[in-house]
């Protein structure tokens, strides 16, 4: 796909902008139309993890209620929906940076190709992560919830939702590793201070945890949670062995910095003794 010049009077720039918002629209309409017509496959395949605790039909299948006429067809458009974005997705995401890559400079175009990999690798990585370890527990620790009080009844749009939901969180969750590996490139946050302050950064991402997660399990909450700890180490354990050089810069940096204010410090202290 074409990048435009880096300099374009402002209507060539809204012309190009248009012309990609087309090409995302025509993806999208053409996705969602192809996999409307697999949407019944679909949704059996997001209702696999949590079969168990599912009805099962006169095929013996898993199987939910839809409680109007409505909702079946909401749900196979939402599902196809969904489907589609995830499908063009890698589309979505050239076109989005291809607009934006001329303004770069040519030493920052050269982390276009590997972001663009790595972000959607990552995003892949944890609605897998998610779909394969964490919708079972999660589903069993909220039925477990209505023992003694009632029936669950599996809405079709409600249990749908909720599976969207989890994939979609811990799949933006598990970009971690890009977000922390850029602080330190562009020298946002240098790596020291990101190793040094691991304690706040743990209640932090116990606190996204909590957010992210659609349910109100302590297992999924935690599950998230250690997985995000593992992303984290393993972003500064790579940061640290791909940007060894700008490490070892940052941190004579900040030693400087500390040794200075040190100085002013001790000074202070002498002038305000005598």
């Amino acid at each position: 796909m074409p990048i435009g010049p880096a300099r374009m009077p402002l209507f060539d720039h809204l012309g190009e902008l248009r012309m990609r918002l087309v090409r995302i629209v025509a993806c999208l309409a053409v996705a969602v139309v192809i996999l409307y017509l697999a949407s019944e496959t679909l949704g059996y395949f997001l209702l696999q993890p949590i079969a168990e605790f599912l009805p099962k039909d006169a095929n013996g299948m898993a199987a939910t209620l839809a409680l109007d006429p409505f909702e079946g067809f909401a749900t196979r458009f939402k599902v196809s929906l969904w489907a589609s974005l995830v499908v063009c997705s890698p589309v979505i995401l050239w076109q989005i940076l291809a607009f934006f890559l001329p303004a770069l400079k040519p030493n920052e175009r050269k982390w276009f190709i590997p972001t663009f990999a790595a972000a959607v690798a990552l995003f892949v990585f944890g609605a897998v992560f998610c779909y394969l370890i964490i919708l079972n527990p999660a589903f069993q620790w909220l039925t477990d919830q209505a023992a003694g009080f009632g029936t669950v009844a599996p809405r079709m749009s409600s249990y749908i939702d909720t599976i969207i939901k989890f994939e979609l969180g811990f799949g933006i969750a598990f970009e971690l590793p890009l977000i922390v590996f850029y602080l330190v490139i562009f020298d946002v946050v240098p790596y020291k201070k990101l190793r040094g302050s691991w304690r706040m950064v743990y209640v932090t991402l116990m606190v996204i945890s909590a957010m992210a997660t659609p349910d109100a399990s302590p297992i999924t909450m935690l599950l998230m949670f250690a997985a995000m700890v593992a992303l984290y180490e393993g972003s500064l354990l790579i940061s640290r062995i791909v940007l060894a050089k700008r490490i070892k810069k940052q941190n004579e940096e900040l030693d400087a910095e500390e040794a200075a204010e040190a100085a002013e410090e001790l000074a202070y202290q002498k002038s305000k003794a005598k």
